[in-house]
């Protein structure tokens, strides 16, 4: 079975020329082209297609896509990755919509707010198992203790100049410097001073390991290439530098 690019476009709540966008950057070739030169997507197409749009959804850039398309060549391995993370978005806004309501029914009636109610949902916990693995579950407890620690300025203080170093990052892609270079390696000092704010200076293997994870992931790459198409690289590029020249393991 095979559909036209306007009966896909309709279905995918898309344009056709959004689809033949994806075919020019490789992303969604047509499985054929008719006679009268209109492009049709059989089935194949179509998972394809769910997997581009899914990937949009966490945030990723078209280029980032493409990336992550070639290098996942498993398709159901693929699907059952994005599933989990649709259950878990799913499951976390669930618990923000019944935070919500309570806060809600419980501040027109007058009644007595409990802090968990209010926050359920909005946890700085949601990445326990990916540290956990990385880096053993000591480290996850030091940092949730620190988090813990922080009273709400310092908190917005510490987000605050992860975003400053974020904007820089994408500025200084955008400038076209080079990865190794002074200006960048200065942001990458500024990065690894942040990190080490919960705790003392990161290890060599650990900021070449996040940088990765900055690549690899794209719940975490998102904080970057929302400031420019392959930001997130050039963080790995420039951190891994940094580590393996100026921090020890």
């Amino acid at each position: 079975m095979e559909w036209s690019i306007q009966e896909i476009a309709r279905k995918a709540g898309t344009t056709s020329r959004t689809l033949r966008h994806y075919g020019d950057l490789g992303l969604l070739a047509p499985s054929r082209l008719g006679s009268n030169g209109y492009r049709y997507y059989d089935q194949d197409a179509l998972v394809r297609l769910q997997r581009i749009l899914l990937l949009r959804e966490l945030g990723l850039s078209l280029p980032a896509i493409k990336g992550v398309l070639e290098g996942q060549r498993d398709t159901a391995v693929a699907l059952r990755a994005h599933l989990l993370l649709l259950e878990q978005e799913q499951e976390r806004i669930g618990r923000q919509i019944a935070s919500v309501r309570t806060t809600l029914h419980k501040t027109q009636e007058g009644m007595e707010l409990m802090a968990e109610e209010v926050f359920d949902g909005f946890d700085h916990t949601a990445h326990e198992r990916e540290v956990t693995e990385r880096w053993g579950h000591e480290a996850y407890e030091e940092g949730d203790r620190w988090w813990r620690s922080l009273g709400e300025d310092e908190k917005k203080a510490f987000l605050g100049e992860h975003e400053a170093i974020a904007r820089d990052w994408g500025r200084a892609r955008e400038a076209g410097v080079r990865a190794g270079s002074e200006e960048a390696q200065e942001i990458a000092r500024r990065h690894c001073a942040w990190l080490s704010s919960s705790s003392k200076e990161p290890s060599r293997s650990y900021v070449i390991g996040l940088g990765e994870m900055y690549v690899a992931d794209p719940r975490f790459g998102k904080n970057y290439d929302r400031y420019g198409d392959g930001t997130a690289a050039f963080v790995r590029n420039a951190l891994t530098i940094y580590a393996e020249q100026r921090l020890s393991d």
